[in-house]
């Protein structure tokens, strides 16, 4: 039997559709289907000059400008042969870690939400994503949609009493909260026997299918940019890369909160370590000139690798625009965690995934 799932359903996390074979309720494969949401992200980049795709990137994984701000910088700047000054690099690294929290936690509360525990736990994790996202507003303006980040440094020092509340969420707050959440979640019974031993992606397999991120390193392989190639001034800080090794919805979910708590980690040096000082290289500009020539910019983003590949001719605007979106590409492993599995998982293996739809389709 042949069953579609999608694409307008709230389980899909978006407009998606999964074509399900079945026998009996075991699921023989699973087929996905997407673009439903394609907007030409790509080629309407190319019309624009290179400071008009800024805020243009935050649509990406809307959850996560600040990352999506992050990879396209470093793509510019490399081209442009520039640097940001310290204190900028300090706080385009917070923004990054901050921004990896609050992903990480709508993806835990939606997981279970995914698992039936009807957004409960889910608004005890948005109320520390309110709190983050009360920083990101006073920084740039804007609680989702950020376009903080500028070519050689990020649009604004940070207004007067924000660092205070950065410090007493990274010191006091967070570490409690995260606890709480682990405390309630981790040891639930049902959370474990809906999680445990489903969905799983082995190393080898997750590795085939060019997995990256919490979907990689939950499968037994540390592999992370900010080690593996680090950017910006991550090699200056100490902190783990978690990884996990069933490779299942479980491990993928204990994964996003050990990260948790490595971005608290990171989160404590940078505050330790903030410099004063300007945060732009020189006078901000509304056009900038880029050299002819090609370059890829990369991060670790909350979802995997988030990469920018640009190609200049010299002119106000790339001649070649594209991104490589982490949720489109760890997608692809969908079908092969759901073979075997029951239907009724298969809901719970996608939310384990966490995609956004803006980055898939583009």
């Amino acid at each position: 039997m042949i069953v579609n799932l999608g694409p307008q359903h709230p389980s899909t996390h978006g407009v998606f559709r999964m074509v399900v074979v079945l026998d009996g309720e075991t699921i023989v494969d699973l087929k996905p289907v997407f673009g439903y949401l394609h907007r030409n992200h790509e080629k309407i980049g190319e019309r624009c000059t290179w400071l008009q795709i800024m805020p243009f990137t935050d649509r990406l994984d809307y959850i996560s400008s600040m990352s999506n701000n992050f990879g396209y910088a470093l793509a510019v700047e490399r081209l442009m042969g520039i640097k940001p000054p310290e204190r900028a690099e300090y706080i385009r690294v917070m923004m990054a870690e901050l921004t990896r929290i609050v992903s990480h936690l709508v993806s835990i509360g939606f997981l279970l939400n995914d698992l039936g525990a009807y957004f409960t736990p889910v608004l005890y994790a948005l109320e520390e994503r309110e709190l983050i996202l009360d920083i990101f507003e006073a920084v740039s303006g804007s609680r989702m949609m950020c376009n903080y980040f500028r070519f050689g440094g990020v649009a604004r020092d940070l207004p007067e009493g924000v660092l205070e509340k950065v410090k007493d969420l990274v010191f006091e707050r967070l570490p409690r909260k995260i606890d709480e959440l682990d405390r309630y979640l981790t040891r639930n019974e049902i959370v474990r026997v809906r999680t445990e031993g489903v969905g799983v992606l082995t190393a080898e397999q997750a590795i085939a299918l060019s997995a990256t991120g919490p979907v990689l390193r939950a499968s037994g392989v540390p592999y992370d940019i900010r080690r593996a190639d680090p950017y910006s001034i991550y090699d200056r800080f100490e902190f783990d890369v978690a990884v996990r090794y069933h490779g299942d919805v479980y491990d993928r979910y204990l994964l996003r909160l050990d990260e948790i708590r490595q971005s608290i980690r990171i989160l404590k040096q940078v505050l330790k370590d903030l410099p004063e000082g300007p945060v732009q290289v020189g006078k901000p500009q509304w056009q900038v000139r880029v050299p002819a020539g090609e370059s890829y910019g990369r991060v670790e983003g909350p979802k995997g690798e988030l990469g920018y590949y640009i190609v200049s001719n010299g002119k106000p605007n790339p001649w070649r625009y594209h991104v490589r979106a982490p949720s489109f590409i760890n997608l692809t492993s969908l079908a092969q965690m759901a073979r075997g599995g029951k239907v009724a998982d298969v809901v719970v293996i996608l939310g384990s995934i966490d995609i956004v739809l803006g980055e898939v389709d583009r």
